[in-house]
């Protein structure tokens, strides 16, 4: 485990970086991935290579009778696609099965999806931008795993994610935006993907994207994607918002958007 620093009147703690992503950190600092040990990787875990199948399943209509094993599968996804999904699995296993956590769980793969699909729609990184996503709210997950009853009640006083954190920084010193990349940091995610995960809130509050020299487009995709999936009645004026302060035009990420969307309904996310 790892220990939590803070203000907080008791200690927090974190899941540490889990074996599957340490063994698969490991496979991909070699220039050139071993297939046959990353196959093996996935197949000692039942629900990795159960989610590595189901997504090779969905990518391409009719592709389900031409892959039949994990290595196969590997080849038509690709490493870091993999790599992503291992995340993912991760990141449900290390947490109880709480009802409130599927549905964040949920929202998590929709918007790394989202997130994912704009960000390489506007040539930026996009397995960067799925990790961002899909951990946006993962310090909720820590404060269910600390306290599920006292963090419950206050999920129910919250109207929105802003507020929640203004109570769970009262209650635990931290709030799940910080909590949440410091969890990235441990399981070594990339920094734009950490500053993501800990500006989003702020973010979405100012509506101004995070100083220089800090990374400043991931967290310009992900209020465009919080947008998208909370409030897209104004999907343009938050495109109107965000767009300026990255240097784009707000024409091509309208469009980049859209597509996004497409591709992620295509996809069956969420």
């Amino acid at each position: 485990m790892t220990n939590l620093k803070s203000s907080a009147p008791t200690q927090l703690d974190i899941p540490a970086m889990p074996a599957a992503l340490v063994r698969l950190s490991r496979l991909l600092q070699v220039e050139e991935v071993d297939l046959k040990a990353l196959a093996s990787l996935v197949e000692s875990d039942m629900a990795l290579a159960a989610a590595v199948m189901k997504a090779v399943s969905s990518a391409v209509t009719g592709v389900r009778g031409r892959v039949n094993s994990v290595q196969q599968a590997l080849t038509f996804l690709g490493i870091r696609e993999v790599a992503a999904i291992t995340y993912e699995v991760s990141m449900r296993a290390a947490f109880p099965p709480i009802v409130e956590l599927d549905l964040v769980w949920k929202r998590g793969a929709r918007r790394g999806t989202l997130m994912k699909f704009l960000a390489q729609k506007m040539r930026l990184e996009p397995y960067a931008a799925h990790a961002a996503g899909l951990f946006e709210e993962c310090g909720k997950a820590v404060l269910f795993r600390h306290a599920p009853d006292h963090y419950r009640s206050m999920l129910r006083a919250a109207p929105d994610d802003t507020d929640l954190a203004i109570l769970e920084r009262a209650g635990f010193g931290l709030g799940h935006d910080e909590l949440g990349a410091r969890l990235c940091e441990a399981w070594m995610l990339s920094p734009e993907a950490v500053n993501c995960v800990r500006r989003h809130l702020e973010v979405l509050r100012t509506g101004q994207l995070p100083a220089a020299p800090e990374p400043r487009e991931l967290s310009a995709v992900s209020a465009i994607v919080w947008t998208i999936m909370n409030n897209p009645g104004k999907l343009g004026e938050a495109v109107q918002q965000y767009a300026p302060q990255i240097g784009r035009d707000p024409d091509d990420v309208m469009d980049a958007a859209e597509v996004a969307i497409e591709r992620a309904d295509d996809a069956g996310a969420g």
